[in-house]
């Protein structure tokens, strides 16, 4: 019955905190090593050697070549060994921020995480999603530690294209309703343990923001600034979804997306968006009050997330492809199995139908 909560040490959110990268990697070593990709290095070059202009730190600014592979994390390890790194920095996506903490785990050194995006939870976690040369999914990396600092520079990720922000929110929304179910069915979550009461809290409070600010915070996305209400969905896409995901647990929304994936119709959709579907589809799996699933669908359409098939790409429901996507998301080691009841495929395949013929209601 041991109960587990994991975090970042420090998390810190607000315009323009890139530029004062050097005041926190000096708090942690005496030489940073930092990694971002092609595009990210021309958007925050100048603004990470500005911060280390006045100051008598030390880094190296080292590209990073796009795919989180083995090969990638040794060939980057290995640099930065040689030049005395003894801090790693990740500043991008989700595939530079996990080949940042790979990296920081292999030659046990802490750890500063710095999106560009606010799309996933991906931030906070201590995972890192390995895949091979060709982009295909290897393994997953579970590391002891999460990341020593979080840090969420608002002006940039608000410069991003608004579809990332709301992709963030469809991420976030499982949060809530996945550890609800994983606290109700006593299942343990990734961070090795049962929920406690605060991850549970601040996996509700995700929920209440998106549905309190996410409207307001589109608005403002689609116009490139920064309003308190992307600051609050900034917060909720990342933090509080990332300790509410790792710390409270993973169930149907999740898997279902995984489902989702196998389907070519829906390759052009964002993590996010998939999970938004998931999460509606989840709550007509547990039978959930209508009051709910109403809120869940009014709150998807009014940010532009998914809520039937055709909008995830699949015009032409196939009893096949749904049968299929239904059966993967309910294989063997799959988190639909925290649901606290037994999920079989053909609930799955009822639930997908079922919530797609909801969205279509409320259109």
């Amino acid at each position: 019955m041991t109960r587990i909560i994991i975090s970042p040490s420090k998390y810190i959110q607000g315009p323009n905190e890139l530029e004062k990268i050097a005041s926190y990697t000096k708090n942690l070593g005496n030489h940073a090593f930092i990694i971002a990709d092609d595009f990210v290095m021309g958007l925050t070059g100048e603004t990470v050697t500005g911060s280390y202009r006045e100051t008598e730190s030390s880094y190296t600014f080292e590209r990073f070549n796009g795919e989180c592979s083995k090969r990638e994390i040794n060939r980057l390890k290995e640099i930065c060994e040689s030049v005395n790194g003894d801090i790693i920095v990740g500043i991008g996506g989700g595939k530079t921020i996990d080949t940042a903490k790979a990296i920081a785990h292999y030659i046990n050194k802490p750890s500063i995480i710095a999106p560009t995006i606010a799309s996933t939870d991906a931030p906070t976690s201590a995972l890192s999603v390995i895949y091979n040369e060709s982009g295909e999914f290897e393994e997953y990396l579970f590391l002891p530690l999460n990341p020593t600092y979080v840090i969420v520079d608002t002006s940039i990720i608000s410069a991003a294209p608004a579809r990332l922000l709301i992709a963030g929110m469809g991420d976030a929304l499982a949060t809530y309703f996945e550890a609800r179910a994983c606290k109700k069915a006593n299942k343990l979550a990734m961070a090795g343990g049962l929920a406690t009461e605060a991850a549970i809290t601040l996996a509700e409070l995700c929920y209440d923001t998106l549905i309190s600010e996410g409207l307001k915070a589109k608005l403002a996305a689609e116009n490139n600034v920064v309003t308190e209400a992307v600051e609050k969905i900034i917060e909720a896409n990342t933090y509080l979804s990332g300790i509410g995901f790792e710390s409270g647990g993973l169930a149907a929304a999740h898997a279902i997306h995984n489902g989702l994936t196998a389907l070519e119709e829906t390759h052009h959709m964002y993590h996010g968006e998939k999970v938004a579907f998931g999460t509606l589809t989840q709550l007509v799996l547990e039978n959930a009050p209508l009051e709910e699933i109403e809120d869940v669908i009014f709150f998807c359409q009014s940010v532009g997330l998914p809520t039937t098939l055709t909008e995830l790409g699949i015009i032409n429901i196939d009893e096949t492809k749904i049968q299929k996507v239904a059966e993967l998301a309910c294989a063997e080691g799959e988190t639909i199995h925290n649901m606290p009841f037994h999920v079989t495929p053909d609930k799955v395949y009822a639930a997908i139908l079922t919530a797609d013929k909801f969205g279509q209601l409320y259109k």
